[in-house]
């Protein structure tokens, strides 16, 4: 069942808006639990961990334009949401890319700090994009904004961090309909 299953079957007035505290402590994180095979995490944890983070479809970045996204991302809304994973610039390198066939994703302002609502601890950060069309340094600035949330948790195993190193959650708006 996806998003946009599970969006239709809501009852008016709920939708589904996910904090960025829930995005990175329930989204991201059993993601990644449910993804490892280094049996560091319990059966039934890991199908706890499933429940939900199955309903966010994967995409590549690389290969979708923004406006495509919300196809994609299977869910009539205003705001998207999808998991997502970071590719690197070059290969021995931290440089992300992030460019598209027809634009770039920039990252603009300070990242923000994701804290458990629980423990009060680190538990991700919060990178903000804006699409620009084009090549840069010449790229045309759009309406098109997304949150990009990585895992920073202390908690979690490092085996499975270390394995994990690039998965992303996103949300993704677009300023014209966003209010």
């Amino acid at each position: 069942m996806g998003l946009k299953d599970i969006g239709s079957k809501l009852p008016p007035g709920f939708r589904f808006h996910p904090s960025d505290e829930e995005l990175v402590c329930h989204y991201l994180c059993n993601k990644i639990r449910a993804k490892s095979d280094h049996g560091d995490v319990e059966d039934d944890d890991v199908d706890e961990a499933l429940k939900g983070a199955s309903d966010l479809v994967e995409i590549d970045l690389h290969i979708c334009e923004p406006w495509q996204l919300p196809d994609v991302a299977k869910l009539n809304a205003k705001e998207w949401y999808f998991f997502s994973f970071r590719d690197r610039k070059y290969a021995t390198g931290y440089r992300t890319n992030r460019a598209t066939v027809s634009g770039y994703w920039k990252a603009t302002g300070k990242d923000r700090t994701v804290m458990d609502p629980r423990t009060s601890q680190l538990v991700g950060m919060r990178k903000t994009l804006v699409f620009y069309r084009n090549r840069a340094p010449n790229g045309i600035k759009t309406t098109w904004i997304m949150h990009e949330f990585r895992l920073e948790c202390p908690n979690m195993p490092p085996k499975v961090l270390d394995y994990y190193p690039n998965n992303n959650i996103s949300s993704l708006f677009h300023t014209a309909n966003h209010y």
